[in-house]
């Protein structure tokens, strides 16, 4: 299954769950690590699990450890935060140093269950460059990733639907990296997530780099997964949108520097010619009711646009 494939069978050729490893990573969300981790991980003997924690206090540093030697996983410790994709990047060297040789990155807010991890190591079983992904609800119910698409001609990134819609549009498709399944010849072929994004867009640029080392994205229809989004960027009501100021930032900042990174010049230019539109419509992600205190968004949706306008002139420059 190549361009635009997905999986729509539950139909399990059992890939031994012995070379599978899940790999977390931390940043103050160790109560969610005991929430979703410590079940889903129990479920699955065999499976190691590899907890990566981006340090934010002493003491959560050392409720990892707890866990991780309660549990049995492997804690590894930063003395900084490193952002998300050298996180990722630390656990699965890890986890093939142990021998392991697929690799399900998942969000410490986001869990799923057995059944659809066997499922989804059965999509990436084989030697050629395989990266899969389940439905993803959120904690209402509602559809949260079916897959994306990232659109060539102005740099927003839809859903399906949107894409549905609009069979006519540029796009590369991509996979979220809150529930994510990688075999070890993707991670050969791409090296890895690219830590320069330190969070959001490392996914989009990952996924774009499988594909163009002749890899392959799946979306597994029969896997299913929930990411309570409000554990890690919001307030916990699944009704209330407001993000952080990481969020608006680094959402602004790192769509130009994937156009930088995998993009011809033209589609930097016309990116940048965007961006106050882009950096809009990443602010009101947030909802209105955040406006009625709106210094911390507004300064980090500025900030973030400034600094993607810099990434767009050295880049022109170059």
């Amino acid at each position: 299954m190549r361009e635009g494939s997905e999986q729509t069978t539950g139909a399990s050729t059992g890939a031994d769950l012995a070379v599978a490893s899940i790999v977390v990573v931390n940043y103050g969300s160790s109560s969610l690590l005991e929430r979703h981790l410590v079940p889903m991980a129990r479920s699955m003997p065999g499976v190691a699990v590899y907890v990566v924690d981006n340090h934010s206090t002493p003491g959560e540093a050392r409720r990892v450890s707890e866990l991780s030697a309660s549990e049995g996983w492997t804690p590894l410790l930063s003395a900084g935060n490193d952002g998300f994709g050298a996180g990722v990047n630390r656990g699965v060297t890890a986890a093939r140093a142990d021998g392991r040789t697929r690799f399900l990155v998942i969000n410490p807010d986001a869990v799923v269950d057995a059944t659809s991890v066997q499922v989804l190591l059965d999509a990436v079983d084989g030697s050629e460059p395989i990266v899969a992904a389940p439905v993803i609800q959120d904690g209402a119910g509602r559809l949260w990733s079916a897959g994306h698409v990232l659109d060539l001609d102005d740099g927003a990134t839809h859903g399906r639907a949107w894409a549905q819609r609009h069979p006519e549009a540029r796009v590369r498709r991509w996979l979220t990296g809150a529930v994510l399944m990688i075999n070890e010849a993707a991670w050969v072929a791409t090296g890895g997530f690219d830590d320069d994004y330190f969070l959001y867009w490392e996914d989009v640029d990952f996924s774009m780099r499988v594909e163009g080392a002749g890899g392959e994205l799946v979306l597994v229809e029969a896997a299913k997964a929930v990411h309570d989004e409000g554990g890690t960027q919001g307030i916990g009501d699944p009704d209330v949108h407001a993000k952080s100021p990481l969020y608006y930032y680094y959402n602004i900042r790192n769509r130009m520097l994937l156009a930088q990174k995998l993009l011809d010049a033209e589609t930097v230019r016309r990116w940048d010619a965007s961006s106050v539109t882009a950096a809009r419509e990443v602010l009101l992600r947030g909802g209105r009711r955040q406006l009625l205190k709106p210094w911390r968004p507004f300064r980090a949706a500025w900030r973030g646009w400034r600094d993607g306008r810099r990434i767009a002139r050295r880049s022109r420059r170059a």
